[in-house]
């Protein structure tokens, strides 16, 4: 069994419905949400917008690969409402973004794939609910 953190966040739509969807449905297609931390309302990041995100991280135990773990929050993200992804870090509102932070200890370097996420650290919304589920 695998271990993995995500950061989910959300500034379009019922932003509360859509994190709760999403949360279910990690469980439902990854594995059991093993903890996941309250809600953070943050301003966007590396864009303007008048839409504040909802932030927060989930730890799911797992039986998949990274990349089936990858494929399957792609495939959750448009399912609730996610057009089109961040390309050369020209972000945009979205509907709902997960992101895998963690998986085991791996570290994986792929064109598709970094874990872990590269710039977690540089982010107070992601690190801040990770902090509260984090094993101490």
């Amino acid at each position: 069994m695998h271990t993995v953190y995500f950061s989910l966040g959300a500034n379009l739509g019922d932003r509360q419905q859509t994190m709760c969807r999403a949360i279910e449905q990690l469980e439902a297609r990854i594995g059991a949400v093993v903890r996941r931390s309250s809600l953070h309302e943050t301003n966007p990041w590396g864009f303007q917008s008048a839409n504040k995100f909802l932030n927060a991280a989930v730890c799911c135990a797992t039986e998949l690969s990274p990349h089936e773990v990858l494929n399957r929050t792609q495939e959750i993200e448009r399912s609730l409402g996610r057009t089109h992804k961040t390309h050369n870090r020209q972000y945009h509102d979205r509907a709902i973004d997960i992101d895998i932070l963690l998986f085991d200890d791996l570290h994986i370097h792929e064109d598709n794939l970094t874990i872990p996420h590269p710039l977690m650290h540089e982010r107070d919304f992601v690190m801040a609910p990770l902090q509260e589920i984090l094993p101490r």
